[in-house]
């Protein structure tokens, strides 16, 4: 539990509460059957989301630390506390998993980090993690991914893993991103596919894809024809570069998926659960956006999140160097 903090007294809590912007303490004891149960959530949360000096993640035994636990009137065990400045903002009592982790989605807004700076400070997320796992789109190596097929004035690939909220859903940076000339989302650029390629840090485990995709209505946007939300997408797990669209047709997917509007919530996120047993070794993916729910010429892409569990760090040295495509 090297991302968690053991407190030892109320004095060293009383420090980090002063040390760090946010904290995030899980009250237990030891004979508390829930407390055990969990526990590794808490674990994977505190993975996913600590920052040194800014996010840190403590545990509290109610048993050793009787007068923490009166201080915070915590009466039923676990108890999760969120606090913000020394200051309690939010609490969840029970082993409550759902509760827990919209607990822990909230620390973006109580970290107070500048957003739009993708640099891990923020961490809104389009849907809850699936119970036991954490955000593992972090271990996207950036500078090996590769997408093609994208508008002329797309941003860099990067902006589809920027941990800040969409700009479609944060009206004060939509008008920010409008007056600069600048977009934090990616549209298709001759046809409604793209197929991003993402080589990562560690090989990594993966349960689920979380896809954002907010398209306009007609009426907001200056085309003659909005773009779509993907509806058909194959997966490829392990190959040493991108494919082309060819390639992709004509390779196997490791599992296709097919999205309908129910499949996408309230903030525009499918949450896309993966064949767990064929995605449990894998160094690169490559997402490829077939086809799109309609009969529009583009489509578009928001954010997208990785969801599994990281293992052991990769030698980035060997991934094979990729080059243009015929015809690019």
């Amino acid at each position: 539990m090297a991302n968690i903090t053991n407190i030892s007294s109320s004095s060293e809590l009383a420090e980090l509460l002063q040390k760090s912007r946010v904290v995030v303490a899980d009250f237990y004891a030891d004979w508390c059957g829930p407390c055990k149960a969990i526990a590794p959530l808490y674990e994977k949360c505190a993975e996913t989301f600590a920052k040194p000096g800014a996010i840190t993640f403590v545990k509290v035994n109610t048993e050793t630390q009787k007068d923490i636990a009166r201080a915070y009137r915590v009466t039923s065990l676990p108890t999760f506390i969120l606090f913000r400045d020394g200051k309690e903002v939010s609490k969840v009592t029970g082993a409550d998993p759902t509760k827990l982790q919209e607990m822990v989605n909230k620390i973006s807004d109580a970290a107070g980090e500048s957003s739009g700076s993708g640099s891990g400070g923020d961490v809104w997320m389009g849907a809850g993690l699936p119970r036991g796992y954490g955000d593992v789109t972090s271990q996207i190596e950036p500078k090996g991914c590769e997408l093609l097929n994208v508008d002329d004035d797309a941003p860099p690939v990067q902006v589809l893993f920027d941990s800040t909220k969409p700009s479609a859903l944060d009206e004060s940076r939509a008008a920010a991103l409008k007056a600069s000339g600048e977009k934090d989302w990616i549209d298709s650029g001759a046809d409604d596919q793209l197929l991003l390629f993402m080589p990562f840090q560690s090989v990594v485990k993966l349960h689920t894809i979380q896809i954002t995709s907010i398209p306009p209505s007609a009426a907001e946007d200056d085309d003659d024809e909005p773009p779509m939300r993907p509806a058909l997408i194959h997966l490829y797990t392990n190959k040493p570069h991108n494919l082309d669209f060819s390639e992709a047709d004509d390779t196997p997917p490791t599992q296709a998926i097919t999205l309908t509007s129910s499949d996408w919530n309230a903030d525009g996120t499918a949450n896309i659960s993966l064949r767990f047993v064929k995605f449990q070794n894998i160094s690169s993916l490559i997402i490829y956006v077939n086809k799109g729910d309609g009969e529009g010429e583009k489509v578009r892409v928001d954010r997208i999140r990785l969801i599994g569990e990281a293992g052991e760090k990769r030698d980035m040295g060997k991934l094979e160097k990729m080059g243009d495509l015929p015809g690019e």
